[in-house]
């Protein structure tokens, strides 16, 4: 039974219920209607009854709708403008076949009617679904807008139920004519975009793709968003299917090649057809599956390009084709285009191909534009200059790895990149300068489908021999190195060049330089070039008001010689312009290049520059007719990356990209054929802060070396990108990175450099010196041309003080001592020395008190008596007047001291008695036949330092020098300090620290800034001969400081105490002989392994096997029991610092209950050096021809990588111009020629 006219589709009544529904269904109504109905259209046979025209009339015009609008027909060679406003619905939906726009058959995934049209009709479909179809279109009465409507869903994937992509030009373009009149009341559900891969999203607001001119006929346009919107509100509902892999089915970009595909055959069961009357106006008009063969291909909504597949793991691959049919063969040029995706060479067409003409794909461009040696400028013949410049090592042939030890990784062939496809990466459109960008999956603007977390894990990449486009990283975490460097032999003599200035003052805010041989260039609000070689200013250019440079970069030249001639500058307002130094004048410009956004980096990769800008947009500047770039021309590529840029840094081909803690690859080139974004995620370090700097060593090829705010290093490998290590270097953030050699340079933001030795795990420190006086250093850069250019390797560095400083990259200074401290046993006779050592707090105890108790009294006697007739005695006290007694304290600190006072009157009574007491002790209880002289004493408050030396070598000393540095109350007060006394035996230099550091159990970093204040400070005398500082002192000091001298003795209350336990815990672990449990917490020991700038981690200490000496009540051996129940703890020490000519023999504690402090001794061997003057000159003539031999090893290979790896000639032509002459930009020859 089939339904009435008055009734729905499922024969109920439509009938109002009421006088208020009546009203709002007369509402719906729109005003212009005519009363009469219209005339209905044209019958067609059962098979087509979904569709419907009207008579074609060749002389009354255009044919129109029954609201007068004009329909334009399939032929029209341009599409109708979009209408401005939405037309009033006609009470007939008959429209003229010639109107509608000719669609590609379906795909036999269901069974449409068929049936064969004349040549002017088009033909509709309406798919069919499982529930009734809405009410059809016309004047009667409509639901009113209270009745809701379920949103759009996808129907569910089943054999009976299926879509193919052809049906999408139906949907996507509707007919305007054919929007409901009625309002419709928006779902309260939010919003879901179907699941089937070929329905295109179309976002709100954002205007629909057009087709060129230049392309065949289009359909009428999309309706606008909204209209859009309410006309899948008012769809039935359906089912939400499963979500479907978008990757395993045809894209709606295809489209185009999938409508000139074999067409299946259809099932043999069609579906009964709906009568016009049921058929929803918010539907899609049907589709036949055959059309006449004059017809043509309906053309194709302009769609993103095609980008490569790739395989999203975690997601079920799912079949796209109904299990009913078998899948159709593919299409040629599909077959094609795939082929070519995968090889990362596909370009988004221009216009589609017809069946019987299809276009031919344009040949791919070389990876790098070679250029023509023919072609090149011609040198004079006189001057013999090098060939000109080869557009890429790596595109020559030439194998570059006879040569171990030059980094020949950028200039070889390099392997294979398994660049990954990410999910969120697209193809972008074809632009006038081939603009390319990526995705960023991690951003809350990504579609949720590609949204992706980023990769917390200590390292990912692609392994090598992955080739399915996943990102899968390699198993395995990066290794954590807790331990800091070995600074046990750090240098601290600054490394300063032998040629030319040493530093320019720029007097201008200066961030960014760039530096090639003999020319520095600076930028700022000015950009000036100097002469490394006098100093002088060479050439300076001006910016206008509220413009400055941002970076810098020198240009390449036509060859080797012509380098360093011209420069790129980049300013905050987005321009890049080329200047050139010998005329002095801006050659080039390209104003708003980078769109108003500051140019944060210009990166110069062989004879191509790259101008990055902090809004993420890459340009990429290829070589013109003379092989160099020029900003004549358009940048060759442009790519979008990813905003936030701190630090990159281009390794091989490729572009290591940070943002924070991320590092992003990315692979831009000058043709644009290959897939720009390397990997899906970011690598992360764990465990460190944001990435501030990176650099290479030609010695450790294939790492990656990236500093951190933090002061950490974290390493990578470029071979499959996985974090290797994440080392603890500084406390400080690392400003910047450069690498030399096999030693990796860091510039810190406390001002100071430090050089490592990356060969050891831990590493060790080599060099250490303040490079910038209360300012950071800013940056630092490895003059790559330097060898070639200057015959010398030079690191500069820049600080905010704007100073810019030259340093000696081979360290010929460091070199030659530690040749010479290696090889002293050659010119140098040894001797062992007996030292006794004691430190105690007395406690303003005098040497009477010690009477009153038997075991006190004996206590020196014991001492010197088994002490083995040291020959050197050091007595240090602390404490020995009373620092509590405000009165005293005032009295030194105000009254007025003598001038000419002699050392007896400015000895107060305490430190005459104990002077006393020592000597009448020696006299009596060390054995007749040693005599021993008192060499020197000396005092600050409460400190005491007696020093006695056996009469054998008493004139063997010479040099004494004594000092004491104040620390209490901010180094006005010596009740906190330290007393130093130097001297020299022979030819070593000895020095002895009395220290009284900063009491107070959570005081720890005071002791450590006191111990800092007496280590790092230049309080002794200069040594004027440097001879005798290379012979006598270590580190490249001369003198002044306490870690200059070979041997050091450092005594006295540290105050360190026992961290994180409570009092009567430490006390019953004392009892309990648990020693081991309480040094793991001794703040002195934590220290030194937990922070790198711990000046007393240069120092060895014996291992403690007595008890806490501190604190005890007076007199007894009890702890501390008064109202402060201090905790007990080891405050009394000795260290010692030899570099192994120190050996102790005992360490341990004495009982003398005169004192809350127990004294502490311990003996020790030093070993002093002899020198012979004739056998030290053989030697020194042996270093120098030692360091000559490296100078030209390292010279070499520097040579050769700077010709192979920045300028791109191959080994064979790198060889022959190391052999040559190097060459100025001026034509003179350089200072130094490789053998």
């Amino acid at each position: 039974m089939e339904p009435g006219p008055q009734d729905g589709p499922d024969a109920s009544s439509l009938k109002p219920v009421s006088s208020l529904r009546a009203r709002f269904e007369n509402m719906s109504k729109t005003k212009d209607e005519p009363s009469t109905p219209s005339t209905p259209s044209t019958s067609l046979p059962a098979s087509l009854s979904a569709t419907a025209t009207a008579p074609p009339s060749a002389s009354a015009g255009p044919p129109t709708t029954t609201s007068g609008l004009p329909i334009h027909r399939a032929a029209s060679p341009k599409p109708p403008p979009i209408p401005g406003t939405r037309p009033a619905r006609p009470k007939s939906i008959a429209i003229p076949d010639a109107a509608r726009p000719k669609l590609p058959p379906p795909t036999p995934r269901e069974a449409p009617a068929t049936a064969t049209l004349p040549p002017t009709t088009a033909a509709l479909r309406i798919p069919q679904f499982a529930n009734p179809p809405p009410p059809p279109l016309s004047p009667k009465p409509i639901r009113p807008p209270a009745v809701l409507i379920d949103p759009p869903q996808s129907p569910p994937h089943s054999g009976t139920l299926s879509h193919h992509a052809a049906d999408h030009a139906a949907r996507l373009i509707p007919d305007a004519t054919r929007s409901p009149g009625t309002p419709v009341t928006p779902s309260s559900r939010p919003l879901r975009i179907p699941s089937r891969p070929t329905t295109p999203s179309f976002e709100p607001r954002q205007p629909s793709p057009r087709l060129s001119t230049s392309q065949p006929p289009s359909p009428p346009p999309p309706r606008r968003s909204g209209e859009l919107r309410r006309d899948r509100e008012l769809k039935t509902p359906s089912v939400l299917p499963p979500p479907v892999n978008r990757a395993e089915k045809p894209s709606v970009r295809l489209s185009m090649v999938v409508d000139h595909a074999p067409k299946p055959e259809p099932m043999p069961a069609p579906p009964t057809p709906l009568r016009p009357d049921q058929r929803s106006p918010f539907n899609t008009p049907p589709t036949t599956t055959s059309v006449p063969d004059n017809d043509e291909s309906p053309p194709m909504l302009p769609t993103r390009p095609a980008r490569p597949t790739s395989h999203i793991p975690g997601i079920a691959r799912t079949n796209t084709l109904p299990a009913t049919f078998e899948p159709p063969p593919i299409h040629p040029l599909v077959n094609r285009r795939r082929d070519l995706e995968a090889n990362g060479s596909s370009k988004p067409a221009s216009a589609p191909p017809t069946k019987n003409d299809l276009p031919e794909m344009p040949p791919a461009l070389p990876s790098r534009p070679l250029a023509n040696p023919d072609s090149a400028p011609k040198i004079p013949a006189n001057s013999m200059g090098p060939p000109p410049r080869p557009a890429r090592a790596a595109v020559s042939g030439v194998a570059v790895t006879d040569l171990p030890a030059v980094d020949t990784t950028a200039a070889t062939s390099q392997p294979k990149r398994i660049a990954s496809t990410p999910t969120s990466q697209f193809t972008p459109p074809t632009t006038r300068n081939g603009r390319s960008m990526t995705v960023n999956p991690t951003s809350d603007r990504a579609p949720l489908e590609l949204r992706e977390p980023p990769r917390r894990i200590a390292g990912a990449g692609n392994p090598p021999g992955h080739t399915d486009g996943s990102t899968t990283a390699a198993p395995g975490c990066a290794q954590i190195v807790t331990t800091y460097p070995d600074a046990f032999r750090v240098n601290r003599r600054p490394p300063f060049a032998n040629h030319g200035v040493h530093e320019i003052y720029t007097k201008y805010d200066v961030r960014k330089f760039d530096v090639c041989g003999e020319y520095l260039c600076t930028t700022g609000v000015l950009t000036r070039v100097w002469n490394l070689q006098d100093g002088e200013i060479v050439a300076s250019f001006p910016h206008g008001e509220g413009i400055k440079g941002t970076s810098v970069t020198f240009k390449p030249g036509l060859n080797v010689d012509r380098e360093g001639g011209r420069l790129w500058i980049g300013n905050n307002i987005g321009e890049v312009m080329e200047a050139d130094i010998a005329t002095q004048s801006i050659i080039g410009n390209k104003t708003n290049i980078h769109g108003r956004y500051e140019v944060v980096k210009i990166f110069r990769h062989y004879n191509e520059m790259w101008t990055l800008d902090e809004g993420g947009t890459l340009h990429v500047w290829g070589p013109d007719g003379d092989a160099i770039p020029s900003l004549s021309n358009s940048p060759h590529q442009t790519y979008r990356l990813t905003k936030g840029h701190t630090f990159s840094i281009i390794v091989g081909e490729e572009l290591w990209y940070c943002t924070g803690k991320e590092i992003r690859i990315f692979a831009p080139t000058v043709e644009g054929n290959n897939q720009v974004q390397v990997l899906m995620r970011p690598l992360v370090a764990e465990g460190a802060g944001e990435i501030t700097s990176g650099t290479l060593l030609k010695s450790q090829s294939g790492k990656v070396y990236f500093g951190h705010s933090d002061g950490k290093v974290s390493i990578y490998s470029q071979r499959d990108r996985t974090c290797l290590s994440v080392l603890n270097v500084s406390t400080y953030k690392i400003n910047s990175l450069a690498g030399m050699g096999n030693d990796i340079w860091a510039a810190y933001n406390n001002g100071r450099i430090a050089v490592y030795d990356v060969r050891n795990s831990p590493w060790t420190v080599k060099k250490d010196w303040q490079a910038h006086n209360d300012s950071p250093a800013l940056r630092l850069i490895a003059d790559r041309a330097s060898s070639y250019r200057l015959g010398y390797q030079q690191v500069l560095s820049l600080g905010a003080d704007n100073m810019v400083r030259a340093w000696d990259g081979l360290r010929q200074d460091d070199f030659l001592e530690d040749e010479m401290k290696s090889m002293d046993t050659q010119y140098c006779e040894f001797e062992d020395l007996k030292v006794q050592a004691m430190t105690w707090n007395a406690g303003a105890s005098t040497p009477n008190s010690l009477r009153y108790n038997e075991t006190d009294a004996a206590f020196l006697q014991n001492l010197l008596r088994s002490s083995d007739s040291p020959d050197i005695l050091i007595f240090g006290f602390q404490e020995l007047v009373d620092l509590e007694d405000k009165t005293a304290t005032a009295k030194r600190l105000f009254k007025p001291k003598k001038k000419d006072a002699t050392d007896q009157e400015k000895m107060s009574h305490q430190y005459r008695d104990w002077r006393d007491f020592l000597v009448r002790s020696l006299d009596d209880y060390m054995p007749a036949d040693q005599l021993y002289h008192l060499l020197h004493t000396a005092t600050l408050v409460g400190l005491f330092t007696c020093i006695f030396v056996k009469s054998s070598i008493h004139h063997r000393i010479r040099n004494l020098h004594s000092v004491d540095v104040k620390r209490g109350m901010g180094g006005l007060h010596g009740n906190k300090g330290a007393i130093v006394v130097r001297f020299m035996i022979d030819d070593t230099s000895l020095c002895f620290i009395n220290c009284h550091l900063a009491a107070g159990q959570s005081h720890a970093n005071s002791r450590h800034n006191d111990i800092a204040a007496v280590l790092d400070s230049s309080i002794l005398p200069v040594e004027p001969d440097p001879n005798v500082r290379i012979n006598s002192y270590i580190g490249g000091g001369d003198g002044t400081m306490v870690l200059d001298h070979e041997l050091c003795l450092l005594n006295g209350d540290l105050n360190y105490r026992i961290d994180t336990m409570s009092r009567d815990t430490v006390v019953f672990a004392v009892k309990a002989n648990n020693l081991t449990k309480l040094l793991e917490r001794d703040q002195l020991l934590v220290a030194r392994r937990r922070n790198p700038a711990f000046r007393l981690r240069a120092f060895d200490e014996s291992p403690i096997e007595f008890a806490p000496t501190y604190k005890y009540d007076v007199g007894t051996d009890n702890y501390d029991t008064s109202e402060k129940k201090r905790s007990p703890a080891w405050c009394d020490r000795l260290l010692h610092r030899g570099s192994g000519r120190i050996q102790q023999l005992d360490y341990r504690r004495h009982e003398v209950r005169v004192s809350d402090h127990r004294p502490v001794t311990g003996r020790f061997k030093f070993t002093i050096k002899t020198i012979s003057p004739k056998k030290r000159i053989m030697a020194w003539a042996d270093c120098h021809k030692r360091f000559e031999d490296l100078k030209r090893k390292e010279a070499t290979e520097e040579q050769l990588s700077y010709l192979m790896n920045i300028i791109g000639y191959d080994l064979t032509t790198s060889k022959g111009l190391v052999k040559e002459e190097p060459r100025r930009p001026d034509g003179h020859p350089g200072h130094y020629t490789v053998q």
